[in-house]
This record gives structure tokens, C-alpha cells and sequence, in this order.
């Protein structure tokens, strides 16, 4: 069994930010999979089917992001999940906007969903993909540039991303972390 947590905020609110990207991937294969967010547990929106030859699960934890570890900890001692199991997607600000990364493992790079997720699970070793959504402009806070609301074209653009990386997951399903890594870490142009 395979787990892809979506991180984000749960409500109205949030779900058009750039802090909901997580969520925004697991709606896209929930609809493309036919897998409906139905159970609530573990303080998540969960939704359990198949994927190619694997049992997966789709979750959108709704403790709100920065305590995101909480359900995902939950989650992975009831399903007795290996964190090489679990892929969990997000928005980065130190990627340009648009860009994905995929990796094993590794450190929270400042995202606190992120930290937090680590913090919970006493482990870093769990895949991940990273969608960029860029710096926020001198006169903005970090905290306020992720929950802003989006304009119009720059919502486009992160449709697309969060596309790409729905793609990048089955690829990881598929295959492993590395196939999606060789296959969705690099640079975006207008050529590709």
C-alpha cells in the first residue's frame, strides 16, 4: 500500500493559495482515479482504492498545515506504512514558480507542514514533490504570500504544475521515486 498526503488548509479560505497546491494534487487524482475523499479519519479526508497494480491512498489531512505531522504520524502506524511509502506533495517558495521537484528524502527546506510531518515520524526518508510557487516580493511576509489569494493567470500556471506533478506521482506508483525524479526534475522552458 502507498500513501500521497496532499498538504494544505482545510476551508473556503485557503483552498485557492498557494499553500493548497497539496490539496489542489490529490483532488486531480481522486477525480482522474475515481478515488472520492469518503472516510474521514486520523484527522484527514481519505479516500482508498487502486492505481495501476497498487492499493493507494489519497489524504488531505485537515489539522491545518503546520500541524500536518499529527495526522500523517496516525495515519502510517495504523497502515504500518515505511516512509519510502509515503509521498507527500507541497508548495515550495524556494523553487520559481511552476517548477517541480521530486525527491527521496531530505530536510524541510523551512516549510513547516513539512517539519512538522519529519518531527511526528522521527524520519525524513519519505518522497516528496515540490512544487514551486517562488519568492514572496519584499513587502510580504512569507506566512501572507502563501495564503494570498491568486490571480487569474498565475492560477493557470499552478493548474499546469499541479498537472505535471499528478503525473509525476503515478509516475512514482509506477515505477520509483527515481524514474519521477529523472523524468520531472528539470528546468521548465517554453520549448518543453
Amino acid at each position: 500500500m502507498k500513501a500521497v498526503v496532499g498538504l494544505g488548509n482545510p476551508g473556503l479560505r485557503y483552498a485557492r493559495t498557494r499553500h493548497n497546491l497539496g490539496f489542489w494534487v490529490v483532488d486531480l487524482l481522486s477525480a482522474k482515479w475515481g478515488i472520492p475523499l469518503t472516510k474521514h479519519k486520523f484527522g484527514s479526508k481519505i479516500g482508498e482504492g487502486r492505481f495501476f497494480t497498487e492499493k493507494v491512498l489519497l489524504v488531505k489531512p485537515q489539522t491545518f498545515m503546520n500541524r500536518s505531522g499529527e495526522a500523517v504520524a496516525d495515519l502510517v502506524r495504523f497502515y504500518q506504512l515505511d516512509p519510502a511509502d509515503l509521498l507527500v506533495v507541497y508548495d515550495d517558495l524556494d523553487l520559481a514558480p511552476g517548477m517541480l521537484r521530486v525527491r527521496p528524502g531530505g530536510s524541510a527546506g523551512g516549510h513547516k507542514g513539512v517539519a512538522n510531518i519529519i518531527d511526528h515520524l522521527k524520519s525524513s526518508a519519505f518522497p516528496r514533490v515540490r512544487i514551486g510557487i517562488g519568492a514572496p516580493p519584499e513587502y510580504l511576509e512569507a506566512a501572507d504570500y502563501v495564503l494570498q489569494a491568486i490571480g487569474e493567470e498565475e492560477t493557470k500556471m499552478l493548474e499546469e504544475a499541479c498537472r505535471r506533478a499528478a503525473d509525476a506521482v503515478e509516475v512514482w506508483l509506477k515505477t520509483d521515486v527515481f524514474a519521477a525524479m529523472n523524468q520531472y526534475n528539470r528546468r521548465q522552458s517554453s520549448d518543453t
